[in-house]
């Protein structure tokens, strides 16, 4: 079981007022300011008993909750931490509740957070609670469009939309600790060998997205799992994200295979490890989606020139 990072119990404090909490296949941040604080990320069901505990344990109840994009894996904890913290606001990009309120889309997540905590079960990870069996989003809640600042005191939270990812995602900038929390918009990270692009609405717009993240020159960055990576580990985290982008869209568009056949290929390189935490059933459809994305966006190899 790997409740920690690196030398660090969960939470453990990542600069003055930041703190990862979670566990280690999946991470939330808390940022406390002088006047509020905001958790942002949400979890699964599973582990949202331990979140609560963690937040308990520093005495705070968070005035902001932030969901980063609606899938399961960063959404399904929500309703838990609602219910233990009512008078939270909660913060979400446009489109998010439209997309989670879609029958089908609503019956997949139910069906992956019951997944996700049956796993994490067999590894040793007891669930503090029953999978959802039902979920609704509140419809009082700040819809960020484009870009939406909350102010803490002394700390900024600065939400960005951002493409390529995720109906609905957000990024979450706060320039007073030079932190970035980005969930999956760098892709699924395996720490200490790869990572596995998730530009499963539109790869030039996620690469776009990756390049403008990039620009903000943050020492911190937020993944969404696997914990954070900071310091000297940041630039090669971009450099190795964006390398691995165009590596998986050239190999899709040079392939003579058929699509489904290369859907089959990276699902059986990818699908180990952390990745297993998901049902087969949803990473053969990441795997096709990445397909589909590279197919849609053929001459952004020509443009990029494979800009590394």
């Amino acid at each position: 079981m790997k409740g920690n990072i690196g030398k660090h119990i969960f939470p453990a404090l990542l600069s003055e007022n930041l703190w990862v909490l979670g566990n280690y296949y999946f991470s939330l941040y808390l940022v406390q300011g002088n006047n509020a604080s905001a958790l942002i990320e949400v979890g699964i069901s599973a582990i949202t008993d331990t979140v609560i505990n963690q937040l308990e344990s520093l005495n705070v109840s968070p005035t902001y909750l932030v969901v980063t994009h609606p899938h399961a894996d960063h959404l399904t904890g929500l309703d838990g931490l609602y219910k233990r913290f009512p008078d939270a606001m909660i913060v979400a990009g446009q489109g998010t509740q439209d997309f989670i309120t879609h029958p089908k889309a609503l019956k997949i997540m139910i069906n992956e957070d019951r997944y996700m905590a049956k796993m994490l079960s067999a590894l040793g990870i007891k669930p503090g609670r029953s999978p959802i069996e039902k979920f609704s989003f509140p419809d009082n809640h700040i819809v960020v469009k484009d870009n939406h600042e909350i102010d803490l005191g002394s700390i900024i939270l600065r939400c960005v939309k951002v493409k390529g990812h995720s109906p609905g995602n957000i990024i979450v900038h706060i320039p007073e600790t030079d932190a970035l929390i980005l969930s999956d918009s760098l892709g699924f990270h395996y720490p200490g060998r790869c990572f596995l692009p998730l530009f499963f609405t539109g790869f030039s717009e996620y690469m776009a997205s990756m390049d403008y993240m990039k620009s903000l020159r943050p020492t911190i960055l937020g993944l969404g799992h696997q914990g954070p990576i900071t310091g000297a580990n940041v630039e090669s985290a971009f450099r190795n994200s964006r390398q691995a982008a165009l590596n998986i869209y050239s190999r899709i568009i040079g392939e003579q295979k058929n699509s489904s056949e290369i859907a089959d290929d990276l699902f059986t390189e990818f699908y180990k490890d952390e990745f297993t935490l998901y049902s087969e059933e949803n990473i053969r459809n990441c795997t096709q989606l990445l397909v589909r994305r590279s197919m849609e966006a053929p001459d952004f190899q020509k443009r990029s020139r494979l800009q590394s």
